[in-house]
């Protein structure tokens, strides 16, 4: 231990209860937070202590923020969240806007760490707006690279560039490189969620520029990391070995404390190995980073390593070992699934105990009020009395009109965000299917075809077991496309990589090409345009919806969709010329079809306009605010 432990130490037990002694104990739980969190949480826990003994008011927003670092790092968010609060509640208190900036950004954190992510956005903006009205411009481009993380976590893509791009202009323009660096990062990484690997790899490139200016090891570790996935996704052999060998250059007295990168360093060995067809030395890295990710309970890279074990063994033709790996991703990320679900219905449970306190004081602060007034009318005179009690008439009146109003509201409301809640998982939920087959039956299938493939030109067959073999391999390729149209249903890959348009353009050509039905798709001002995935998404399960009805029921030949964007409008058009139907049928309609429609546009808070008659086709009008 350093002299400067040492004497600390000693001071603190030769010194009374005083603020000297806070300092102290400050002190040393910043000296053991990076090599003894234990010692460091037991200095801290004194610390606050004596400060609650002698008052010491001064002290506490230090103390609570190293609280908050301390359970951040040991993962207990909700025990960093009271502190946060705690520090916040202080701060207010002394009126210090400065160190309240400074908390709100760790709530952010708090926040999207505990998957609450309404909360996450909402202390996220509010962080950046009182960073900014302080004038903090050090930590403005931080703020920027914290929402650009939190929309990528959140599949919002198009938001997330946004902010992660003007944090960089504001990392640049203030000159703050960690700003800067942070930002880079969290675009760069949206670029990779695009599959925009150019624009990915151009902006990893730069952080490692600028990263190597200032000496910043961690960023360029994470560049370097980032760089050798994308290198190993486009099958950059060259590029992967490089960036391999720089990495392992650049960790070669040690690769750092965040045990995350840790396993992603033995990760991006592993690629390279593997495209040096060094599959045992591979494996021996992916095991490395797996006994690290499984003592540490690291749920995304755990899916990660699994995933990569999977394909390897699949690549040697160990099936037994290439299904096993599938079964144990599977079981992780049913029980993140879990997690999720758990964590957002303790979230729920608190907001209705919140609210539920809430409106029991507004209530009882109404009673009193209201016996104040009715006190007030007994002691006027009988003119006075008369005609307050015509105008406290009159204003109840309108104030019980008022709540039946904001009750319909709140109604509304409830509707609308238990419709989202439905839509938003059911949309998870096609995502994590589609996944599951395309990546996991389908390669198992693939894998399967290729073995077959490789034992047919080592075995001797009759005619009649050659024509059965055939047979098979064709069963095996129509499963294997059956299977893949499925999983494309279920979460066109198109909506997720090109947006809407194109999305529907390839719906539109499918049907097109399978004959069931003739369909004339249209557009306007909607292939440049930016649309929220939530809200494309919705639009195109319900034009998916609308084209299956008239297929099934419509006995239509031709059909017509039109989607067009302007100054804030978007319509959608669908029109047939089938046989059409009495529109009351609606109102007693049993099938889900109609209602998912009805739902999303609702959802949307759209306008649904049906013009159909018996034998005339039938035409579905869809107008929406975006």
């Amino acid at each position: 231990m350093s002299i400067n432990a040492d004497s600390l130490r000693m001071l603190i037990q030769k010194s009374k209860d005083d603020t000297t002694t806070v300092s102290s104990l400050l002190k040393l739980e910043k000296y053991y937070f990076d090599t003894d969190p234990d010692s460091a949480l037991y200095f801290n826990q004194q610390c606050e202590k004596l400060i609650d003994k002698i008052n010491a008011h001064t002290y506490r927003h230090a103390c609570y923020y190293e609280m908050v670092r301390l359970y951040h790092a040991k993962s207990e968010y909700r025990t960093a969240l009271e502190y946060c609060l705690k520090g916040i509640a202080v701060d207010k208190q002394i009126g210090d806007r400065f160190q309240q900036a400074v908390l709100y950004r760790a709530l952010f954190n708090l926040y999207h760490n505990l998957n609450m992510n309404d909360s996450a956005v909402k202390y996220g903006v509010y962080s950046l707006q009182l960073t900014e009205e302080i004038g903090d411009t050090t930590n403005i481009a931080v703020n920027y690279g914290n929402l650009c993380w939190l929309y990528n976590d959140l599949r919002q893509l198009g938001k997330a560039i946004d902010y992660g791009l003007k944090g960089i202009a504001a990392g640049k323009k203030y000159n703050d490189t960690k700003g800067l660096l942070i930002c880079m990062n969290n675009t760069a990484q949206c670029y990779m969620a695009q599959s925009d690997y150019s624009r990915a790899i151009d902006m990893f490139m730069q952080q490692i520029a600028v990263a190597k200016k200032v000496n910043r090891i961690i960023s360029i570790r994470k560049a370097l990391i980032n760089l050798g996935s994308i290198y190993f996704e486009i099958g950059n052999k060259t590029a992967l070995a490089s960036t391999a060998r720089e990495l392992n250059t650049l960790d070669s007295e040690g690769m750092g404390t965040n045990k995350k990168d840790i396993c992603y360093h033995y990760i991006v060995n592993g690629y390279n190995l593997i495209y040096q067809q060094k599959f045992t030395a591979a494996e021996a890295q992916f095991q490395t980073a797996l006994s690290i990710a499984l003592k540490d309970s690291f749920t995304a890279v755990l899916l990660d390593i699994y995933g990569s074990l999977s394909r390897l063994k699949y690549a040697q033709h160990d099936f037994i070992a290439g299904n096993m790996y599938d079964a144990k991703w599977d079981e992780v990320d049913e029980a993140q699934h879990e997690q999720e679900l758990a964590e957002y219905g303790l979230d729920l449970q608190v907001k209705y105990q919140t609210e539920k306190k809430e409106a029991q004081l507004k209530l009882q602060q109404a009673q009193i009020k209201q016996k104040q007034f009715l006190n007030y009318l007994l002691g006027s005179i009988a003119v006075a009395v008369l005609l307050t009690s015509f105008l406290g008439y009159r204003g109840y009146r309108h104030k019980q009109k008022m709540q039946q109003h904001r009750i319909a509201e709140l109604e509304t409301e409830k509707q609308l965000t238990a419709t989202e809640a439905v839509l938003k998982g059911e949309e998870q939920e096609r995502t994590r299917l589609a996944k599951d087959l395309h990546d996991g039956l389908g390669g198992m299938l693939s894998g399967i075809k290729y073995s077959f493939n490789t034992m047919k030109g080592n075995l001797v067959m009759t005619p009649e077991n050659t024509q059965a073999f055939e047979r098979s391999m064709d069963m095996l390729d129509s499963s294997i496309k059956e299977m893949r149209r499925v999983a494309h249903n279920m979460m066109p890959e198109a909506l997720v990589k090109f947006g809407l348009d194109t999305a529907l353009k390839d719906f539109c050509a499918e049907i097109n090409q399978s004959g069931a039905l003739k369909i004339n798709y249209q557009s306007i001002g909607l292939s440049n345009a930016e649309l929220d995935q939530t809200i494309a998404i919705a639009i195109y399960r319900i034009i998916q919806e609308l084209i299956n009805n008239t297929m099934k029921h419509a006995a239509a030949k031709t059909a017509i969709v039109q989607v067009t964007k302007s100054n804030g409008l978007l319509t959608v058009t669908v029109e047939d010329d089938g046989k059409g139907f009495d529109p009351e049928i609606l109102s007693h309609a049993k099938g889900i079809g109609w209602t998912n429609i009805e739902s999303r546009v609702n959802f949307l808070k759209g306008k649904l306009d049906i013009d159909t008659h018996q034998g005339k086709g039938t035409s579905v009008l869809i107008e929406l605010n975006i």
